[in-house]
C-alpha cells in the first residue's frame, strides 16, 4: 500500500450528514485510486516510495464559483476543482529534493454535487466517490481535454469505482 495521507477539510457542515462516514469513504477512494493507478501505469509519483499528501476541501457552490472564476475564467460553479502541485515532467530530475509529495488540492461543491446526483438518480455517496476519484486522477496528471484523454480517464474512473462497488457513472440507460 502506498504511504499516503488525506487532509479533509469539511468547510460546509451539510457534508457530514450527506455522506455517511465521509472520512472513511474518502480514505477508501484515495487508496483505490492510488492502488489502481500504481498498478496500471508507471506513475513516477506513486512509485517514488515517498509519503503522498492530498488536501480535500468539501465546500459549497459559492466558494467553488469564486475559485472557478479566478483560476479558470468560468463565471459559474462546477462540481470539482483540482489544483496539482507536482510538475510531472520535471519530477524525475527533482525526485531527490522531496521528502514527501504534496500532490495537490481538491475542492468539491456541495450544491452542484447534490443537483447532479438528483438528475442522474444516483446516491450522494456514489457521486461523491466519483467526484473525488475524478479529482485525484487530475492530481495524478490525467486530463480530458481531448476525446482520447477523456476515454482513457473515464476508463480508469469506471474500474476504480467498480472496485468500490459503485456502478459505471458513464453508462447510458
Amino acid at each position: 500500500m502506498i504511504d499516503s495521507f488525506l487532509n479533509l477539510d469539511i468547510e460546509d457542515s451539510r457534508w457530514s450528514s450527506a455522506v455517511s462516514q465521509i472520512e472513511k469513504v474518502s480514505e477508501e477512494v484515495k487508496n483505490a485510486v492510488f492502488a489502481y493507478v500504481a498498478e496500471h501505469t508507471e506513475s513516477e509519483v506513486l512509485h517514488a516510495g515517498l509519503p503522498i499528501i492530498v488536501n480535500v476541501c468539501l465546500s459549497n457552490d459559492e466558494r467553488v464559483h469564486a475559485l472557478n472564476k479566478e483560476f479558470r475564467g468560468m463565471d459559474k460553479p462546477t462540481n470539482v476543482l483540482s489544483f496539482a502541485n507536482v510538475d510531472f515532467e520535471g519530477f524525475a530530475q527533482e525526485r531527490d529534493l522531496y521528502q514527501e509529495i504534496e500532490l495537490g488540492d481538491i475542492i468539491i461543491a456541495f450544491e452542484t454535487m447534490l443537483k447532479e446526483a438528483d438528475i442522474e438518480g444516483i446516491s450522494l455517496h456514489d457521486h461523491y466517490c466519483h467526484l473525488l476519484a475524478h479529482g485525484l486522477l487530475h492530481l495524478l496528471g490525467f486530463d480530458h481535454q481531448t476525446d482520447e484523454e477523456a476515454e482513457y480517464m473515464e476508463g480508469f474512473e469506471i474500474e476504480i469505482l467498480q472496485s468500490l462497488g459503485i456502478a459505471n457513472p458513464y453508462k447510458e440507460d
